[in-house]
């Protein structure tokens, strides 16, 4: 096993990277989210495509 690794033209040592790579699995996983989930408040039938073919609402009411 090398002693050292050169990353982007720097030297670093290896026992070090090692070191970094061995707290980093202690810490907990935490995985941020991409973006706020929400409920869907619509209609059951409304929530998916097959659903909404099966079931449109777009014309549904008084037909004036």
């Amino acid at each position: 096993m090398p002693r050292y690794i050169i990353i982007d033209g720097k030297r670093y040592a290896w026992r070090d990277i090692l070191a970094l790579r061995r707290e980093q699995r202690q810490l907990p996983l935490l995985q941020p989210t991409l973006f706020e989930l929400k409920d869907d408040a619509r209609p059951m039938p409304q929530r998916t495509a097959a659903g909404r073919y099966a079931e449109p609402s777009l014309f549904d009411g008084d037909p004036r």
